[in-house]
Order: structure tokens, then C-alpha cells, then sequence
């Protein structure tokens, strides 16, 4: 009897070193100096809280990043230091001038359009589909939304603009801006762990969902 109580507590400690989502993978979203501020933290905030791993990357040579509204914001990682070779989701925030600062960025280019053309994932708010994800060339016949007065670079780029707080289409998922940032988080949350999750996290957070 004592046998079988010990192997119950040994089985017991095992399960509690098994991570809860056994098909996590990790995400990276970019931050560069000019970044909203919100788009990256209350995302970043969310998708933890539902047990997802999301990196940080700084695009710069230092992981302080300063952000539209001068908040300083300091990133887990460096664009140089990061392998997305199996990344789950590649996460673009907006904000002037960071949106164009990410576009400018020559690696961030690469990430997205190696990971899109790998049957990855990406999400992108605010400026961030127009200005940084249109230009790669990933969303052509695809659905997506921006930042009110963006979407002409989204048609231009042979997307078809919704008007919608979030619009998800199979692997991507595009928001409008600041405050549609947790109806992002959840809909990446929903794409990744399930839509259970999504509303228990973000119920959790009190969010009061945007209608379309």
C-alpha cells in the first residue's frame, strides 16, 4: 500500500514538470523605437496570461526600446540573437515612426515573408498590415484590416479591406489599433489554444468585446 502511495506521488510530481500546452511553440513580436505602446504590451500581457511563450525582440542593438509616447520598454531578446525557424506566430505592433522603423528593417522582412511562405503565422495592428506586412507582399487575396486611412496600402497590395476591429483569415490576423489591442490578443489566443481559452483569459481581463 505504501508502494502504491509512493508511485502515486512520484506520477503526480512528473505531471506537474509536463508543461500545460504541450503543443506551445514560441511567438516574437518586434518592437522598434516608435512602437504603440499598447499594441505591444497589452498583446504581449494577454497571450501570456494564456499560458502562451512570446519573445521580445528589440530590432536595434539594444533591447531598450523607446516607444510613440516615449515609454521605455525594454525587449527579452535582439533581432540578431533569435532563430523563428519554428516559430509559432510572428506578431508585427504599430505605431509612427515604428511601423515604418520595422519596414526599414531588412531582417524583419526576411522573418516575415520565410515564416508566411513556411505555412507560418503572422498578426499584425494598427499600421503594422499597412505599412510593414503589405509591402512583403503576404497578404494578397487575403482579408485584413488597419488603422483607419491605411487601406488604401492594403488594397494596393492586392488584400481586401474589411472594416472590423479584428478580421482573421486562416494564418493571419489583423486589428485596427490601440484599443482593439485585446480583441487582437484574443483572437490570436482563440487561433492557438482554442476559443475556451481565449474567453476564459480574456474574461479574466474584464475585456468587453467590439462588436464588428
Amino acid at each position: 500500500m505504501l508502494k502504491m502511495k509512493f508511485l502515486h506521488m512520484a506520477a503526480l510530481s512528473l505531471l506537474a514538470l509536463i508543461p500545460l500546452n504541450m503543443n506551445s511553440k514560441e511567438s516574437y513580436i518586434f518592437l522598434a523605437d516608435g512602437v504603440e505602446e499598447v499594441e505591444a504590451v497589452a498583446t504581449v500581457d494577454a497571450l501570456r496570461r494564456a499560458g502562451m511563450e512570446v519573445t521580445t525582440v528589440s530590432i536595434a542593438e539594444s533591447p531598450v526600446v523607446t516607444g510613440a509616447t516615449g515609454q521605455k520598454l525594454v525587449a527579452d531578446s535582439l533581432i540578431a540573437d533569435i532563430n523563428t525557424a519554428e516559430a509559432d506566430w510572428i506578431i508585427i505592433p504599430g505605431g509612427v515612426p515604428g511601423a515604418p522603423n520595422l519596414h526599414a528593417n531588412k531582417t524583419v522582412n526576411e522573418i516575415i515573408t520565410s515564416h508566411w511562405n513556411a505555412g507560418g503565422r503572422v498578426a499584425g495592428i494598427c499600421a503594422g498590415p499597412a505599412v510593414v506586412l503589405a509591402p512583403t507582399g503576404i497578404l494578397k487575396g487575403k482579408q485584413a484590416t488597419c488603422y483607419p486611412g491605411l487601406e488604401q496600402d492594403l488594397i494596393n497590395a492586392g488584400a481586401t479591406y474589411v472594416k472590423a476591429p479584428v478580421v482573421v483569415d486562416g494564418k493571419l490576423i489583423t486589428s485596427e489599433g490601440p484599443a482593439t489591442t485585446l480583441d487582437f490578443a484574443k483572437a490570436i489566443i482563440a487561433a492557438t489554444l482554442g476559443q475556451q481559452k481565449a474567453d476564459e483569459t480574456l474574461s479574466g481581463m474584464l475585456l468587453i468585446t467590439h462588436d464588428n
